[in-house]
């Protein structure tokens, strides 16, 4: 049978989601826990990959096995193997021709900011920090020249194993609540590293380092160095893939409403 899980995870202990020699990756957590609670070996393919430091709402993951258990089973036997910043959210069988991956509509993230003259104590590794003051309407203005189908080869990492650096933006929304700033993202895909060099532009468009324009700029050089630095992993979270109706998958977690 298939199974399709879904993941919450904190980050900030972990070399990203992608299996590394290290065993020190959310991927490989998971699937030794799947592989004790199963008694088999199991792999995992997810629906997007997170960098250090990222966090997870609903990771989405896919895997075959034998091992017959009910749903609920798969999720309070894998927690109990899990370490405490990683968690089975749901369990759900699904048919063979659902791909996490490949199965997805979109994929979707958020940014979360602190504003603040002092760094974060409390929340330290769970959002961005900017001590300056920033600007919403620039922002938002600057935000819709990256709308629609583009090259974001100017927001692409270097070690990008993308085929092509042709994404569709659907969804950047910037908007503010007391001393939080909270940037969502949805696209068909993203590439390496996408996001906190989109991030790293905004705040310097935020700062009035630069006008608005200026990302149309760095867009269309499709070149990444005139593009701002790439800003800290800190406060990114994977909210999720989208995916059609019939698949019958959760469309969010309780950990969506601790963001701003």
């Amino acid at each position: 049978m298939r199974l399709a899980l879904g993941i919450s995870y904190n980050g900030g202990a972990y070399e990203g989601w992608q299996s590394q020699l290290s065993r020190l990756t959310v991927q490989d957590n998971v699937e030794l826990a799947l592989s004790r609670f199963s008694a088999q070996s199991i792999s995992t393919i997810c629906a997007g990959r997170t960098d250090a430091g990222v966090h997870g709402l609903m990771q989405v993951v896919h895997f075959d096995t034998t091992a017959e258990r009910p749903e609920a089973s798969w999720v309070r036997g894998v927690n109990a193997l899990l370490p405490r910043d990683i968690a089975v959210e749901w369990a759900k069988g699904v048919p063979e021709q659902f791909h996490c991956r490949a199965s997805a509509l979109s994929r979707r993230y958020a940014y979360i900011l602190l504003e603040s003259p002092v760094r974060p104590s409390v929340q330290q590794g769970l959002v961005g920090w900017s001590f300056r003051s920033l600007d919403l309407t620039a922002m938002r203005q600057a935000s819709g020249f990256l709308l629609g189908e583009q090259d974001f080869t100017s927001f692409r990492a270097s070690a990008c194993q993308a085929l092509s650096p042709i994404k569709r933006l659907q969804k950047l929304d910037i908007t503010q609540r007391g001393a939080y700033w909270r940037f969502e993202f949805e696209a068909n895909a993203f590439l390496h590293h996408m996001i906190r060099n989109i991030m790293g532009c905004l705040i310097a468009v935020g700062h009035r380092k630069y006008p608005p324009e200026w990302l149309r700029q760095v867009l269309m050089a499709r070149d990444r160095a005139v593009a701002a630095p790439t800003f800290s992993p800190d406060g990114l979270y994977f909210l999720g893939p989208r995916y059609a109706g019939h698949w019958g998958l959760p469309d969010r977690t309780p950990g969506y409403d601790a963001l701003p």
